[in-house]
């Protein structure tokens, strides 16, 4: 019988997200919970199955692992674009690679943006502690409120644009950044004001970063740039962690200069003695972005429809080359 190995369900939510009864009539179906310790434990584990449902950005699949899977056929992925899974790797070993969920528009990521920017402006994490610890107000620090205040948008696309919007309707002034922005541009999207990046970063009181993850992109924030930032400023990252060098980071909050609230991290699951676990003016998430009810409905339902398409002989959704 087919084995199909539905992995990353950190959560515990896939099984009931979609209806799997057609699937599991047909192939053995395993939910896998939790995070591989390492490509080892993914070789091990994954050993004799025929279809792979991944969640993107959470486990990697270097050459390395796809090479050590002989008996893969089918891998399904969450979206259309993963930096952490060699497409080509797959491709060059026969693997169909198809697609779901390709239908988000991005309101699930902006709004978490939209909630991580207002709770480090209001130090929610420190008065929620507070509470639960049996206190009230000792131990916490006043906010700001984020009206007539600059939010700096790095990247004005499908995201940025709903973060301009919020930020406008918030009483911010909004100005952006991103390599082939035009300020007609800008104002189109959401009627942000184009800025070089070094102005953003000195103006913004709140650097919220919209950009894909690229060997361009990769460390685009870095000591100098978080240098430039105002004392007390915050910088959002729903996007990917390695936009921001990571070490430059962690300095610049032991300095105490910057408030950093981050739903992404270099290191998914963040490891357990991180310094970003102890630092208190950090606002941390779990890489929630995208992940809403309905998105993880699509995910799985699609998911399903694309692996009994493969087995029927006639894939679906399928991921070509050209598409990256």
């Amino acid at each position: 019988m087919t084995k199909v190995a539905v992995l990353d369900d950190w959560q515990n939510v896939a099984r009931s997200s979609a209806d799997w009864t057609e699937l599991q009539s047909q192939a053995e179906v395993v939910f896998f919970t939790d995070a591989f310790a390492d490509e080892d434990d993914a070789t091990s584990r994954l050993a004799g199955f025929d279809v792979v449902m991944a969640m993107r950005e959470r486990t990697a699949f270097p050459a390395s692992l796809v090479r050590r899977l002989p008996d893969l056929k089918l891998f399904n992925l969450s979206g259309k674009r993963a930096g952490s899974v060699d497409m080509n790797a797959l491709r060059a070993r026969g693997v169909t690679i198809c697609t779901a969920g390709g239908g988000d528009n991005g309101a699930n990521t902006a709004e978490l943006a939209l909630l991580l920017m207002l709770a480090a402006a209001r130090g929610l994490p420190r008065a929620d502690a507070a509470i639960r610890a049996g206190g009230f107000q000792a131990g916490t620090l006043p906010g700001f409120e984020l009206d007539g205040k600059v939010l700096g948008l790095v990247g004005l696309g499908r995201l940025g644009r709903r973060m301009a919007r919020y930020g406008a309707a918030l009483g911010m002034q909004v100005v952006a950044w991103s390599r082939n922005l035009t300020p007609e541009l800008a104002a189109e999207r959401g009627g942000a004001i184009c800025v070089p990046l070094d102005a953003l970063l000195e103006q913004a009181d709140v650097v919220s970063l919209h950009m894909v993850l690229s060997d361009s992109t990769r460390g685009l924030i870095g000591a100098a740039q978080l240098a430039r930032m105002k004392p007390g400023a915050i910088l959002v990252n729903t996007s990917r962690g390695p936009l921001v060098d990571e070490a430059a980071l962690i300095a610049t909050l032991r300095a105490g200069r910057l408030i950093a609230a981050l739903d992404v991290y270099d290191r998914e699951p963040l490891p357990q003695d991180h310094p970003f676990r102890g630092l208190p003016n950090t606002v941390l998430t779990p890489h929630l972005g995208y992940v809403t009810q309905a998105t993880m409905r699509e995910f799985h339902q699609q998911g399903i429809e694309n692996v009994l398409a493969f087995l029927r002989g006639a894939p679906i959704r399928v991921l070509h080359p050209e598409i990256r």
